[in-house]
């Protein structure tokens, strides 16, 4: 295969053969095809798209560069859920422990934070001592030991999406769709399901921008499922403004126990009770109750002490990461809050240092935001709008600045 001449073909717009598509993803991933020409594909892809075709070669190309999981006779349902990402967005750490009190199987396979979308492992590290680096054979003894376990790619298991996957984040490439699709569906794929649920998100703080869009992406992700014979179930959700009230790492990992403890912000229950119970075999009644009377948190602590973190941190985890300055936003007038723009809120974010801007950046679990008022709220002149976490006044200043920007008092 010539290289080039395959990047030149999709850069034209041409569709790509089947072959093409295979022999490039292994050439990648035994490090024969260097970084800088997978960018150059992944561009090109970007601005060109994909047949439904050439996605489902991609995703079968990622799924086949590594191995899948295997499960005993003996093994209940096996389910899982994935976000296309927003801003706030800390579902699963609700969502995978509440799945396993059904006593289901949930080995979520996550990544890290894309673009200004935070990442599951990078708050799940926030915990002390969380080592979201299992083996297979780890994630399926812990399977069997607690139901759930959340983790990382192994080196096994879709290499090829692995350092894709981090490739996107810093080439400007993770908004398109047959990236996105082959992504997901890779790793879903890889974790043997029998049910899957896609939380589809858009709007201005999400990569699908508009509800047709998002359409279009669920569709692409459940005709990839369907085809390779596991249940797959798409929501689409909203993203214009952030979900919950807190993000950043360690705070919204606060705020996920919030949830797990039976309070928390409405929209983010909300929104984890609908998502299990596509894929549950119980109802949104009983999944409620296992929020509230402490089965789930009990859950999430089990999974947390087995996979090396500290469980009694949970109960203390505002003391966990405090900041270095912690700062009010003030209302200056009177009204009702008309927008809380999640792009602007995720960019601000990110220039605290919650996310990257370059993939060997390091995160800092203690900067973001929290006590995000929502759309909606009526809010008096002086009243809070938010509070700020940073790491000196001057990001402070400047993160003040981007959320007043951020949210429209009428």
């Amino acid at each position: 295969m010539h290289v080039p001449t395959v990047i030149e073909k999709k850069r034209e717009g041409q569709s790509l053969a089947d072959g093409e598509i295979r022999d490039f993803i292994a050439g990648y991933t035994c490090g024969d095809i260097p970084d800088y020409q997978m960018s150059a594909l992944a561009m090109a892809i970007y601005f060109q798209g994909m047949t439904a075709e050439e996605t489902a070669s991609l995703t079968h190309a990622m799924l086949e560069s590594g191995e899948v999981f295997e499960y005993p006779d003996t093994a209940p349902l096996v389910v899982d859920k994935h976000s296309t990402g927003g801003i706030g967005d800390k579902v699963s750490l609700v969502l995978a422990p509440l799945l396993a009190c059904d006593e289901l199987w949930v080995p979520m396979i996550s990544g890290r934070g894309l673009g200004i979308t935070g990442g599951t492992l990078d708050k799940l590290e926030s915990i002390p001592g969380f080592d979201v680096s299992r083996s297979r054979e780890q994630a399926m003894q812990q399977l069997e030991e607690v139901g759930v376990v959340m983790m990382g790619q192994t080196p096994e298991v879709c290499p090829a999406d692995k350092r894709l996957y981090a490739l996107r984040d810093v080439t400007a490439t993770v908004p398109s769709q047959p990236l996105i699709v082959a992504s997901i569906m890779s790793k879903k794929l890889a974790e043997s399901l029998n049910r899957l649920v896609l939380d589809v998100k858009h709007g201005s703080g999400a990569f699908m921008k508009t509800r047709e869009s998002a359409e279009s992406l669920a569709g692409a992700m459940q005709a990839v499922g369907e085809a390779m014979g596991v249940d797959t179930r798409t929501v689409l959700n909203p993203m214009d403004q952030p979900l919950g009230q807190a993000v950043g790492n360690a705070l919204e990992v606060a705020e996920a126990l919030d949830v797990l403890r039976g309070a928390g912000p409405a929209d983010l229950r909300q929104i984890v009770i609908e998502l299990a119970a596509e894929v549950s075999e119980v109802d949104a009644g009983q999944l409620a109750d296992w929020l509230d009377d402490g089965t789930a948190l009990q859950k999430c602590r089990a999974m947390v002490a087995a996979q090396g973190g500290d469980a009694e941190c949970l109960d203390r985890y505002d003391e966990v990461h405090p900041a270095a300055v912690t700062r009010e936003v003030m209302s200056d007038r009177s009204g009702v809050v008309t927008a809380v723009d999640a792009d602007r809120v995720g960019r601000a974010s990110l220039a605290l240092g919650a996310g990257r801007a370059c993939a060997d950046d390091e995160i800092d679990f203690s900067v973001g935001f929290d006590r995000l008022i929502k759309v909606g709220a009526d809010v008096a002149a002086g009243g809070v709008l938010a509070r700020i976490h940073a790491a000196d006044d001057d990001a402070a200043m400047v993160a003040e600045q981007q959320l007043r920007e951020a949210i429209e008092v009428e």
